[in-house]
Parts: C-alpha cells; sequence; structure tokens
C-alpha cells in the first residue's frame, strides 16, 4: 500500500458568520464606547471634557426620540480571515523589516524603506491581478471586465507581480533614490524571495495549485478538492525553492561583497525563482484550459524571459567594475 498525506485543512483562520441585529443593538455599543472613554479622560485628568458630555447627551436623545419609531433590523456582514491573505501579510511585514535592516546598514534615508514598500505593495496586487488577466483569461474578462477588481473571487500571477515591481521601482528610483533602478532591485529582491516563499505557502493552505498523480511517499491526497488520489504538493516544493533563493541571497548580501556588483542579487533571484518555477512546472496540473497539449505551459513560458535576464544581469555584474 503507498503512502500518502490527506490534506484537509481549511482555508480560513475563522469565521465571523452574519448576525442579525438592530440599531438599539448599535445604540448601546456607542454609549459603551463613550462611557468608558469619558470614565478613562477622568482617570487621566481628573475631569470629564465637555465634547464629550455633549456628544453622550445629543446620542441619549436621539435614542429615545426614535427608539420605538424605527425598529430596523439588519444582517452584519460574514467576516473571513484566510491562511492566503496571513501568510502575504506577514511576507510583506517581515519583509519591511528585513529591507529596513538592509537599508541602515547602507546608511540610506530611512524614509526610503517606507516609499518603496507603499510603491512594491501597490505594483504587487495590481501588477498580479492584471497578469492573471492578461495572460491566462484575457477572452474572459474582456466579456465581464467588472470581474477584474474581484480578487477574492482568485487569479494572482508572480509573472504579472514581478512585471508590476519592476516599473514601480523605475518611478521610486526617478523621484525617490535617484539611483539606478538595479540599485533598488538588487537589495528588494532579498525580501520579495521570502514573500514568494510565504505566498506559496498560502496556496498550500488553499489546496489550490498542486501537481500531477505521484506515487511518492510524500503525495498529498487534496481532498477539500475532492481528490482521492496523491498529487505532488508543487506548492511546497517551489516554496522550498524560494527559501533555498532567499538563503543564498541573503548569504551574497551580507557574507560577501556582491551587493556592490550592480544586477547579480537580482540575476541570482530570477535564476532562483524562476528556473525552479519552470522546471517544477513539469509536474504540476495546467491552471486553465487552454494549456492542454502545449509543449510548455503559460507559466513556463512566462518564466524563460526571467531565466535568461537572470544569466545576463550575472554575466554584466562579472565583467562591470
Amino acid at each position: 500500500m503507498l503512502l500518502s498525506i490527506t490534506w484537509n485543512v481549511s482555508p480560513e483562520i475563522f469565521i465571523i458568520s452574519p448576525i442579525k441585529t438592530n440599531w438599539h443593538f448599535l445604540f448601546f455599543v456607542l454609549m459603551g464606547i463613550l462611557i468608558g472613554k469619558g470614565v478613562f479622560q477622568y482617570i487621566q485628568k481628573k475631569k470629564f471634557e465637555t465634547s464629550s458630555i455633549l456628544t453622550l447627551i445629543g446620542i441619549a436623545i436621539v435614542g429615545m426620540v426614535l427608539w420605538d419609531k424605527y425598529p430596523i433590523h439588519f444582517m452584519t456582514p460574514k467576516l473571513e480571515i484566510r491562511w492566503y491573505g496571513m501568510a502575504f501579510a506577514m511576507g510583506f511585514m517581515l519583509g519591511y523589516k528585513l529591507l529596513e535592516k538592509m537599508f541602515s546598514s547602507e546608511k540610506v534615508p530611512h524614509e526610503w524603506v517606507d516609499k518603496i514598500f507603499i510603491y512594491v505593495f501597490v505594483a504587487t496586487i495590481v501588477g498580479a491581478r492584471l497578469g492573471h488577466v492578461i495572460f491566462y483569461d484575457l477572452n474572459y474578462y474582456l466579456a465581464n471586465p467588472s470581474e477584474i477588481l474581484k480578487t477574492w473571487h482568485g487569479g494572482l500571477a508572480s509573472h504579472g507581480g514581478t512585471i508590476g515591481i519592476i516599473i514601480a521601482i523605475y518611478f521610486y528610483s526617478k523621484y525617490i533614490t535617484k539611483r539606478s533602478m538595479i540599485w533598488a532591485l538588487d537589495r528588494l529582491a532579498v525580501p520579495v524571495a521570502l514573500v514568494a516563499m510565504m505566498i506559496r505557502l498560502g496556496n498550500l493552505m488553499n489546496s489550490e495549485i498542486y501537481g500531477v498523480v505521484t506515487d511518492l511517499p510524500w503525495g498529498v491526497i487534496f481532498a477539500r478538492n475532492g481528490e482521492t488520489v496523491a498529487k505532488h504538493p508543487t506548492q511546497v516544493y517551489e516554496a522550498l525553492s524560494y527559501l533555498f533563493t532567499f538563503a543564498t541571497l541573503m548569504c551574497f548580501y551580507w557574507k560577501t561583497n556582491k551587493k556592490e556588483k550592480e544586477g547579480f542579487l537580482l540575476g541570482v533571484f530570477f535564476i532562483g525563482v524562476f528556473l525552479s518555477r519552470f522546471l517544477i512546472e513539469f509536474i504540476k496540473e495546467d491552471q486553465e484550459a487552454f494549456e492542454a497539449g502545449m509543449l510548455l505551459n503559460m507559466g513556463q513560458l512566462l518564466s524563460i524571459p526571467f531565466v535568461l535576464a537572470g544569466i545576463y544581469l550575472i554575466y554584466r555584474s562579472s565583467k562591470k567594475r
């Protein structure tokens, strides 16, 4: 009998289901907050602020007037906290702190960190979404343009996110650092490799983007998707590859002078991330129907230019003083 792992983990960390309530409940909550604020002010300053007292009296009067006239009922929204979103957020938080330490070690302005975070965060979301729209299902989104904004329905492409980041760093370098964009991309490559690993772990928690059937002992049965046979956990393969790339970049940055060779770290990132992606795609199930029968799928075709760019950047860095 073949060994395998059955994966049946819920993608949600917790869910707050809709609750039927009315405005009376909100009235009591608001009154409680204001009373609590007043008590806190009294403890801190030994007096109540006039504005808080007037606000409390005003809300109480409105409440008495409307109490019996408008007993409106409504449903609170459903709230879901998912592992994927948590992994994405944690990756960005850790990446921010790491980049902050790197910039500090090079004695560059601290505000550069805050600004690059904003540039990269927006570019990642927009680029990854547009990458999925353009590369994987353009006809559908042209027919249903409103679906482009519905990222909660799924559909983010790492290649699109990478292109978005490169474009954002061009403007960041032009208007913020006044340095070569390769300088910023070299340093950004280190935390981005870590974020990529966290995102693949999020894919694992969602039971998505896995491989073909395998009889290897670490094969995983993704039971939440109705699978009954073991498949390659390609999310784990990619996460480990990105973790190795991250560790390699950390070593090059902190233990050697490679960060002084413009383009070297970025080249290592491109090769480490996209070459592993290219190879792992051979054992990954097709993401879209049009990929069936293709010699190389869309993920592999999009990875080739990045691998070639990585080779060129490393070669260029070795020749440039």
